[in-house]
């Protein structure tokens, strides 16, 4: 589904359910792939969340003392946002059935999400990054960069931004978002925008923290 059709769709929709915010970040880095039917082998995903992304009741492992200088895995293989993610590839690869290997980490920050994603693939990539910037050239918010990146760049904005290499047999995708906008709020404003057929920039044109 292109971003057209499937703007048009949100336009002409009464309920809209947003992803997580893991979904989310997740889901930027392998949608493109699942479109052009190329996630024929195992995923493995290592993804790294702040402080806000642990949900509104205070916990333990939410308080800034646990946090500072620290850093866990928690919900290994079993996160709630797999069987989302699962079932968002199954609609974008008919047939989808790969095993998707997630560890998620808390980390000694507020905001953001990082995840590193690699899998076996018989692009090149010259051919992974094409496809991701052909992919993603009409959407607003989700830029693909040739350099490396990092949370700054996107904590405090509705972007999505990615990174593609290539090693030996592997596609290394890194993907950044702020859990709380792009994650939460502010990909409900964008939905909210579509359906009410204002600018889908509207209230979104935010600075990033490292700019």
């Amino acid at each position: 589904m292109g971003w057209w059709r499937l703007s048009t769709s949100l336009s002409k929709s009464r309920n809209i359910a947003n992803p997580g915010c893991f979904a989310t970040c997740i889901q930027l880095g392998l949608i493109p792939l699942g479109k052009a039917g190329k996630l024929n082998a195992e995923i493995h995903i290592s993804a790294i969340t702040g402080s806000t992304g642990a949900g509104q009741k205070p916990t333990a492992t939410s308080h800034f003392s646990w946090r500072n200088n620290n850093i866990s895995v928690y919900k290994a293989f079993e996160h709630q946002h797999l069987n989302e993610i699962g079932q968002s590839l199954s609609g974008w690869q008919k047939g989808f059935d790969q095993e998707i290997n997630f560890i998620p980490f808390r980390g000694n920050f507020t905001r953001g999400i990082l995840a590193s994603i690699y899998m076996d693939t018989d692009l090149s990539e010259m051919d992974l990054i094409q496809l991701f910037k052909e992919y993603y050239a009409s959407y607003p918010f989700v830029h693909v960069s040739d350099d490396n990146i990092d949370l700054k760049q996107v904590v405090n904005t509705n972007k999505g931004l990615l990174h593609i290499e290539k090693h030996g047999k592997k596609a290394f995708i890194l993907s950044a978002i702020d859990n709380l906008v792009k994650g939460a709020s502010g990909q409900a404003v964008q939905n909210m925008n579509l359906m009410c057929g204002l600018n889908e920039r509207a209230g979104l044109n935010l600075k990033g923290v490292a700019f």
